[in-house]
C-alpha cells in the first residue's frame, strides 16, 4: 500500500469511502493509525509514533512523539520540560514534542498489520456509522431483500445495513425465500460488539396499527387514533380506533371504500381477518364492543382487580369465547380486563345459590323460618350486621313485617353478634393477642381473630404492617397481574382505610407525632390535595390532635 503512488492513496481513501458511505476523513485517520502501528513493529512498541498523510498532496511523514512533563517516568513516550525547551523555547508541561523520521519501506508483515488495522478501523466506523442511521427509526415500517434464511431466522438486506426477523416474529406458515421482498417493523435497534442488531417484526401489534397509519389518511393527519391492537398473528386481530372529528366514523374510515384500506391491510398480514372496534373511555362499553359479534346482556366489574364478568344468551356463548378461545383472549388484551364469561343460565343458577346460602344464613343465626328469610334476601339484606344495625323503617316496610317483628329481629341479629364477638375474642386471646389491639378502635373481633391467626397479636405488630398487607392488593409480575391477598380482605377493607388505621397506630404508640404530620400537610397547602395515603394519614393525624387536645 505504501509503495502506490501518492495521489493513488487518496483515491482508494475516496473510494472505500464512498463504498462504505463513511467520513473520506475516517479512512485516512484509519491509514494513518495502521502506519502508525506498522512503524512501531520496526522502531519498538515503546514508541509513540505517528504517521501522517497530507490531505490534498498524499505525502506520508512520520514522527515520533513524545509528551513534556516535569518529571520523566518512561524515557520512551516522555521528555522532561528542561530538555523539551531546549528543543522549543514555547513547550510547556503537557505538550508534544514531535520529531520526524526518515522514510522507510515496510516489510510483508508490517504491510499486512496495516492492512488489518485499516479493515477494522473502517468496519468499526462503518457500524457506527449503522447505528447511528437507525438508531431513531424504531417504530418505523422499513422495507428490504431476503439476505438469506438461518434455522427459521430471516436475514434481510436493507441496504445500508442488515437486520433480522426472528423466528417468532413472523406471521405463522409464512416463508421467505432469498431474494423475496419483505416488510416489517423496527422493534429494536442495539449496539453490540459484533456490530449494530437492527430487530424486524411482522406479529408486533405496533406493526398493524403502523400499516393502518399508512392506508388510512384520517389516521396520519390524527383525526382518528388507534388505540389499542390485540393480535393472533396470521388468524385474528382486533384494533380499536377513535375519532376526534363527530363527522367521520373511525371505523367506516378504517374499513373503505367496499373494504378497500382494511383489505390492503389483510393482504399484507397473510389473510389475518381483523375486528375494528369503536374505543370508548367507559370500560365496560368497550368491553362489550371488544366481544363482537357477540351480544352482551350483563356486565358486573372489579375495578380493583381489573375483572370483569359478561353475561351472553345461551346460544351466544360459543360465539363469545370463540374457536379456541381466540374472541376472549383477544378481547381482553385489546382492553387489559380479564374477562369472565357465562351464559343467562350459569349466571341465573349462581344468583339463586347466593339466594339459598343467605336465606339458610339468615334462618340459622335468627332462628326464622323460610319465608321471613327469603323475605330479607328479597329486599337486600346479605348480612346479620345490616338487620341488626339498620333503620327500623326499613325492617317495617317489609310486605307481612310488623313493628314488633322488627325490633324482635334486630334484638335477635344483635345478641347472635355479640355471642359470635365474645367468641372470636375469645380465641383470640388464646392465640395471644393482648389487649392494646383489642381496645383499637377500629378493628372488629372479627378483624381481630384474623390477626391473631396472622401471628399480628399487638398494636405495636400491627403498627408495622403494610396496608397492603391487610387490605390486598395486585403486584405485576412479567406482565400479568397477580393477586396479594390481604388479612383483613375479608372484611371489604379499602385499602384507604388500611393506611388510615396503621397510621392510627403508630401515633398511638408514639412513633409519629401528629403535629408532624399537618405542619407537613400545611407546608404543601399549595399544592394538589393528596389522595389515598395522604388523606388517610392527614386525617388520623387530625383525629390524634384533638383528641391529645
Amino acid at each position: 500500500m505504501v509503495s502506490a503512488n501518492r495521489l493513488e492513496l487518496l483515491q482508494i481513501a475516496d473510494a472505500v469511502a464512498r463504498e462504505k458511505l463513511i467520513e473520506r476523513d475516517l479512512v485516512l485517520e484509519a491509514m494513518e493509525d495502521s502506519l502508525g502501528k506498522a512503524a512501531r513493529s520496526r522502531y519498538g512498541a515503546e514508541y509513540d509514533i505517528r504517521a501522517f498523510i497530507d490531505r490534498k498532496s498524499g505525502e506520508i511523514s512520520m514522527s515520533r512523539a513524545m509528551e513534556v512533563v516535569e518529571e520523566v517516568e518512561n524515557h520512551f513516550t516522555e521528555i522532561s520540560l528542561a530538555e523539551a525547551q531546549l528543543k522549543n523555547p514555547e513547550a510547556q508541561v503537557g505538550d508534544f514534542i514531535t520529531e520526524p523520521l526518515p522514510a522507510m519501506d515496510f516489510g510483508r508483515i508490517a504491510a499486512q498489520t496495516a492492512k488489518q488495522v485499516i479493515v477494522q478501523k473502517v468496519r468499526d466506523a462503518e457500524r457506527e456509522r449503522q447505528y447511528e442511521e437507525f438508531k431513531d427509526r424504531v417504530g418505523e415500517i422499513i422495507n428490504g431483500i431476503v439476505k438469506r434464511v438461518e434455522y427459521g431466522n430471516v436475514i434481510v438486506d436493507l441496504g445500508r445495513a442488515e437486520a433480522i426477523i426472528r423466528r417468532d416474529q413472523l406471521i405463522p406458515r409464512e416463508t421467505y425465500r432469498v431474494g423475496d421482498r419483505v416488510r416489517g417493523y423496527i422493534r429494536d435497534v442495539r449496539a453490540e460488539a459484533r456490530g449494530p442488531q437492527i430487530f424486524m417484526s411482522r406479529t408486533a401489534p405496533e406493526y398493524m396499527a403502523k400499516l393502518f397509519s399508512m392506508e388510512v389518511p384520517e389516521i396520519y393527519d390524527g383525526i382518528i387514533e388507534v388505540k389499542a391492537v390485540a393480535r393472533d398473528p396470521g388468524s385474528r386481530a382486533k384494533i380499536g380506533v377513535i375519532s376526534y372529528d363527530n363527522s367521520i366514523d373511525p371505523v367506516g374510515a378504517c374499513v373503505g371504500m367496499r373494504g378497500s384500506r382494511v383489505q390492503a391491510v389483510v393482504n399484507e398480514l397473510q389473510g389475518e381477518k381483523i375486528d375494528i372496534i369503536p374505543w370508548n373511555e367507559d370500560a365496560a362499553t368497550f368491553i362489550v364492543n371488544a366481544l363482537q359479534p357477540a351480544e352482551v346482556t350483563k356486565v358486573v366489574m372489579d375495578e380493583d382487580a381489573q375483572r370483569i364478568e359478561v353475561v351472553v344468551p345461551d346460544e351466544q356463548l360459543s360465539q363469545a369465547i370463540g374457536r379456541r378461545g381466540q374472541n376472549v383472549r383477544l378481547a381482553s388484551q385489546l382492553t387489559g380486563w380479564d374477562i369472565d364469561i357465562m351464559t343467562e343460565a350459569e349466571e341465573s343458577e349462581r344468583r339463586q345459590q347466593e339466594f339459598n346460602e343467605r336465606s339458610a344464613m339468615f334462618m340459622e343465626n335468627l332462628n326464622v323460618d323460610e319465608m321471613v328469610a327469603q323475605l330479607l334476601v328479597s329486599e337486600g339484606f346479605t348480612s346479620l350486621e345490616e338487620v341488626a344495625f339498620v333503620e327500623l323503617e326499613e325492617l317495617n316496610v317489609i310486605d307481612g313485617f310488623d313493628e314488633d317483628t322488627a325490633v324482635e329481629l334486630q334484638t335477635r341479629a344483635r345478641e347472635n353478634l355479640e355471642a359470635a364477638n365474645q367468641a372470636a375474642l375469645a380465641e383470640a386471646r388464646e392465640l395471644g393477642t393482648d389487649d392494646t389491639i383489642v381496645e383499637f378502635e377500629g378493628l372488629t373481633p372479627q378483624m381481630v381473630l384474623a390477626l391473631a391467626k396472622d401471628g399480628v397479636t399487638s398494636l405495636e405488630e400491627f403498627a408495622k404492617c403494610a396496608d397492603w398487607e391487610l387490605a390486598g392488593g395486585y403486584t405485576t409480575i412479567d406482565g400479568q397481574r397477580v393477586k396479594d391477598d390481604g388479612i383483613l380482605e375479608p372484611f371489604d377493607i379499602s385499602l384507604e382505610e388500611a393506611q388510615y388505621l396503621v397510621m392510627k397506630a403508630r401515633i398511638e404508640l408514639g412513633i409519629v407525632d401528629p403535629a408532624d404530620i399537618l405542619a407537613a400537610d400545611e407546608e404543601g397547602e399549595g399544592e394538589e390535595a393528596g389522595e389515598g395515603e395522604e388523606a388517610a394519614v392527614e386525617r388520623a393525624a387530625e383525629q390524634a390532635e384533638a383528641g391529645l387536645a
